[in-house]
């Protein structure tokens, strides 16, 4: 048999997108863009706005009572905010369907949206930065009764969101993003009255510009993990928790597979993972060669969470190197086509 065969696979739990097989980044059609009250779009309808009005508070109340480090939590809620927008855009557009100038969807919108908050975060913290070296040099006085108040607003508030987001934070790299710092916003509110309370009883208002610097370490490193997963996804790696040898080792394990050879996995987004190789199957085992590559997608998908998958079925084996895969006769050299 000297032809090869493509099998492609993917695992249409979500929308099937005009044949074409990629679902939305969600792990169900309940936790997609829905219209139930349930799911992440309608939980973000609900946290966006109160998220939006809980910025306003604390901004206003920064400025009146001239404490950076309300203004700092202010912008870390502006970045909850920002998150949770992205979020629900990147939801929309992952339930798009497919055509044919985007055969996988918009799915990357999610994580061009990850991308865009996490860069915008990080410029945000270095003007905490700057904010808070200038009032370590001249303090000012601070309206600590005032202070204390809106930051207790903003942790009830924060409090209300992380409830609401609580259960979808697994569903996309955005909510999860979003969820983490609205986490981080609470413990940021709680230091902020802390710091209040020290300010109330010491007088040293040297704590409210190191409060500022602790809430801007905290959003730096939020935005770097944010970028730094978006950026892996974007370069077409590996999904972490993966090993292309793992993965080559689980598939030969498989009666019928004599070979996986030209192997890339990647990630649409967070939940889609995806896979392409050729696989040289064993004539000499006597099992259909379908029945091999249906064994091989059930462990791609049950064991790696790889869901779209195109395998190239092979009788031979190729060249190792070469853009393009050569099937060889027996007693031949393999040899790459240039």
């Amino acid at each position: 048999m000297h032809g090869t065969a493509v099998s492609e696979r993917s695992d249409n739990r979500g929308h099937d997108h005009a044949g074409h097989g990629a679902r939305a980044c969600t792990h169900d059609d309940d936790r997609g863009h829905g219209h139930g009250p349930h799911t992440p779009a309608a939980k973000l309808r609900l946290a966006i706005p109160l998220t939006l009005a809980v910025f306003a508070i604390e901004l206003a109340g920064g400025i009146w009572a001239s404490s950076l480090a309300l203004l700092s939590d202010s912008l870390h809620v502006l970045f909850d905010a920002t998150a949770l927008g992205l979020s629900y855009a990147a939801i929309v557009l992952a339930a798009r369907p497919a055509s044919d100038r985007h055969s996988y969807g918009l799915h990357r919108g999610e994580i061009l949206a990850a991308l865009i908050n996490g860069l915008t975060v990080a410029l945000i913290a270095a003007w905490i930065f700057a904010e808070a070296w200038e009032r370590l040099h001249s303090p000012r006085p601070i309206r600590v009764g005032g202070m204390m108040g809106v930051a207790l607003l903003g942790l009830l508030a924060n409090a209300a969101v992380a409830r609401l987001l609580h259960g979808h934070h697994h569903d996309d790299l955005n909510v999860r993003g979003a969820y983490l710092h609205v986490l981080g916003d609470l413990l940021a509110s709680a230091a902020v009255i802390a710091g209040g309370a020290v300010i109330w009883a010491t007088g040293w208002t040297i704590v409210d510009p190191l409060l500022g610097f602790g809430i801007g370490l905290l959003l730096l490193w939020g935005a770097g993990r944010l970028v730094r997963e978006s950026l892996h996804v974007l370069m077409e790696g590996v999904p972490v928790g993966l090993s292309v040898e793992g993965v080559v080792a689980a598939v030969l394990a498989v009666p019928g597979v004599a070979d996986l050879h030209r192997v890339h996995i990647w990630s649409l987004c967070s939940h889609i993972r995806a896979l392409s190789a050729h696989l040289v199957v064993d004539a000499a085992v006597g099992r259909p060669a379908q029945s091999v590559l249906d064994d091989v997608n059930a462990l791609l998908h049950g064991r790696f969470g790889i869901t779209h998958t195109t395998l190239q079925s092979e009788c031979r084996g190729c060249a190792a190197d070469g853009p393009y895969c050569t099937p060889t006769h027996p007693g031949e050299e393999r040899v790459a086509r240039v």
